[in-house]
């Protein structure tokens, strides 16, 4: 409805603990958000009332893309499941931005304030670790279930394993204060490059993780159709860990990404969903698509906007 005053959306959703409205209004202003008609403050507060999974042709971006889109997938799905995770990450971004104007300012002789840097640099050191903490934990879970669905899939022939690639010094073993003196010291260790270069070089905002089949790595060195199994097999992951941390399975919603997958995959996804996890599947036609799941299925039809029932 182009130039309406807003678009809302809302629905009735019914948690193991409970049926819970849901509401969002997108006006001139932002976003409004509203959980049984009490309106939420933080869009963190909101996200994760409703637990979904989406698997769209861009997803292959996971295993093909750049580092900022396997960031941006660990932090929406952390997020989902951690509040607290958004707050930290929230709260990261604009001490980062912080910093970074900082070291412009040194970098242009505007500023000759160390003293700040130093400050910056020990809130962005306790962020940084509890960012990094519940990164650690997520892909280490991700793995476990992601493995096995992998040599499912594979029928053994491959083992799917994934790694995080930190650009600080900081591991999983350390306690939260050994790892922000770690830290600390790494910023003081880049001081110089980081003025020069007047932005921030280290830290959860440059990392990345990989994912590798047989000990490659298959975002250079897998075919278009390893490529796709390890999509899929992070999906269906994604699934089992949210099932795992909430309790529940999330709503999967598959955006045309059956007409991606070839019939040996499409029958796998197909099949570890069915009777367990609600889905909705977009698709521009049902023709090509013949399992039983679909013709179960109920089919809306939408034209032009509008919505017509099951036919």
């Amino acid at each position: 409805a182009w130039d309406a005053d807003f678009a809302a959306i809302r629905s009735d959703v019914l948690r193991r603990y409970g049926s819970v409205r849901l509401e969002l209004q997108l006006t001139a202003k932002g976003k409004r958000a509203k959980i049984n008609g009490m309106e939420q403050q933080k869009l963190s507060e909101y996200v994760g009332a409703l637990n979904v999974v989406m698997f769209a042709p861009e997803d292959l971006s996971i295993v093909k893309g750049s580092p900022a889109q396997r960031r941006r997938f660990i932090d929406m799905e952390i997020g989902q499941v951690s509040p607290t995770y958004l707050y930290y990450l929230s709260n990261y971004n604009k001490v980062l931005a912080q910093r970074n104007q900082l070291l412009k300012d040194l970098a242009m002789k505007k500023s000759h304030s160390l003293e700040m840097l130093t400050i910056w640099n020990t809130q962005l050191a306790d962020l940084a670790v509890k960012l990094l903490r519940k990164r650690f934990e997520f892909i280490r879970k991700l793995e476990t279930w992601a493995k096995d669905i992998h040599t499912g899939i594979t029928d053994g022939r491959e083992t799917l394993s994934l790694h995080y690639e930190n650009t600080t010094p900081v591991t999983e073993e350390l306690e939260a204060d050994q790892a922000v003196d770690l830290l600390l010291a790494a910023y003081e260790e880049v001081r110089d490059r980081e003025i020069m270069r007047g932005s921030t070089m280290i830290g959860p905002h440059r990392d990345d993780f990989s994912l590798k089949v047989n000990g490659m790595d298959v975002q250079t060195y897998g075919s278009q159709g390893q490529q796709r199994t390890t999509a899929l097999s992070i999906k269906l992951a994604e699934i089992e860990l949210i099932k795992e941390e909430v309790g529940e399975y999330p709503v999967l919603l598959l955006d045309d990404v059956l007409s991606e997958l070839d019939e040996h995959r499409q029958t796998l996804l197909l099949e570890t969903i069915q009777d367990r996890v609600q889905t909705f599947v977009s698709t521009t036609g049902v023709e090509g698509l013949k399992h039983q799941v679909l013709q179960q299925a109920s089919r809306f039809y939408v034209k032009e906007g509008n919505i017509s029932g099951e036919r």
